[in-house]
């Protein structure tokens, strides 16, 4: 009896055990799908966010969310299909905002042409995921330079937020000055920030989201907002689909936005992806054994956002909330893509949700990323005040781009004239020299 069981053929896997090989990595379909909807909770105030970003460049908000959705179910089906990691994509933080406020409102040009930006930014990205390169340029950034960019980016988003929210104003004396308190939008957007940080600290799921939803619904009350409806067809994406002008951002001296993207869409997706992975478990000797296809799940996503008309894709830290429920397969960013898709039809939602009321999301998203200071060597000068530089004059200046080009030529310089030459890595040397000669050219104009 107990041979012919022996004998008796074995059930052949599901489609699903066969594409994310749950039983290897100790999980199931069900812990998977939650962990799946957790992570897309904690990330879906981007479907509110950047078309509210974006629409300040002149772009059409109904065919930007489109765009983000789609974008973020692309990449996040990628993500779980050809490298099977439960990390979900979707256009970046910070990167959007540098998008509108510098690259078109600052600098002049067209969205478009920041498009074909973004666009060229992904090719640079793929060619060294492609050929290796990756590592070698990852490896040669100092730490400081790379924790400083993203505080920067952090302070940037804040000032973005504070002047958003109305918190912050214009003043001919300081530069700026505190806003108008009396206004229903300030008040409203100052409560949706303690709800966050109260959600969050209370370890609530989707804390962002809830905000962004209660400002808005307050906002229908107190401060005029019109309600358009929840449910309808999808936008037109026409507006923004294919419009990218990549002449234009060849033609138009964008190298210094191309440069800038492109090493943030670097250290942004690698950071992300290795953190996330350390938390999954699913390091092997501190390395991803994917990791390179990750990588080109994150290029081909920043292709497919400057085609459809979005700001860069990249990898989304809040992947790690699934992971903490559980996700340790593609299950799990499957799980996001369908959602997202399903997000398509919440169009009158997205479109009545005011500045002011992802504002408070913004702002508390900024204040996480300030965290990172306290990874820096603060007894090592010829680290930390580059790292301070690059930091500091990102919000000052309103660029991210100034940002990080100063920083560079301060950690060149400084290491140099300090004796220490020999600290520097190559790849150092040869960005702060093209962002030098990028500044000496232009006199920091544009």
């Amino acid at each position: 009896m107990d041979r012919a069981r022996d004998t008796m053929p074995t059930a052949k896997p599901g489609f699903l055990e066969r594409t994310f090989r749950l039983a290897e990595h100790g999980t199931s379909v069900r812990t998977e799908l939650l962990a799946g909807l957790t992570t897309f909770l904690t990330m879906a105030y981007i479907v509110f966010i950047n078309p509210s970003i974006l629409g300040d460049a002149g772009m059409s908000r109904g065919a930007v969310f489109v765009a983000t959705c789609l974008v973020a179910a692309l990449g996040s089906l990628i993500m779980a299909l050809y490298a099977n990691y439960p990390i979900a994509l979707a256009p970046g933080m910070g990167l959007n905002a540098y998008f509108t406020y510098v690259v078109v409102q600052q600098l002049g040009y067209s969205w478009q042409a920041a498009l074909g930006a973004v666009f060229i930014s992904g090719v640079c990205f793929l060619i060294v995921t492609l050929t290796g390169l990756r590592a070698l340029i990852v490896d040669g950034i100092p730490r400081s330079m790379r924790i400083a960019i993203t505080v920067g980016i952090g302070l940037f988003l804040a000032i973005i937020a504070l002047k958003n929210a109305g918190l912050v104003a214009a003043s001919p004396a300081t530069f700026v000055t505190l806003g108008d308190l009396h206004k229903p939008e300030a008040i409203l957007a100052v409560i949706g920030f303690l709800i966050v940080a109260v959600l969050s600290a209370r370890k609530v799921r989707a804390a962002l989201l809830s905000s962004i939803l209660t400002v808005t619904a307050l906002s229908f009350i107190f401060a005029g907002n019109t309600f358009q409806g929840i449910v309808s067809l999808p936008p037109s994406i026409a507006p923004t689909l294919f419009a990218l002008d990549i002449p234009g951002a060849l033609s138009a001296g964008l190298l210094n936005v191309i440069l800038v993207l492109f090493l943030v869409e670097l250290f942004d997706a690698t950071g992300t992806l290795m953190g996330v992975a350390n938390r999954a478990g699913l390091l092997t000797d501190g390395r991803m054994r994917r990791l390179d296809r990750a990588l080109m799940a994150d290029s081909v996503s920043v292709f497919a956002g400057s085609l459809l008309g979005t700001s860069s894709t990249t990898a989304y830290l809040e992947s790690a909330s699934g992971v903490e429920e559980g996700g340790r397969t593609g299950l799990t960013a499957a799980t996001v893509a369908v959602l997202f898709l399903a997000c398509l039809f919440f169009a009158p939602l997205a479109g009545a949700v005011p500045a002011y009321a992802t504002a408070p999301a913004l702002f508390y998203v900024a204040c996480l990323m300030l965290r990172e200071l306290t990874e820096l060597d603060w007894d090592d000068l010829t680290e930390v005040v580059p790292a301070c530089v690059t930091a500091l004059l990102m919000p000052f200046t309103y660029s991210i781009a100034t940002g990080v080009s100063c920083g560079f030529i301060t950690y060149a310089a400084l290491k140099l004239f300090a004796g220490r030459a020999r600290e520097v890595k190559p790849i150092v040397w040869v960005i702060a020299a093209v962002f030098l000669f990028k500044f000496v050219e232009t006199g920091g104009a544009h």
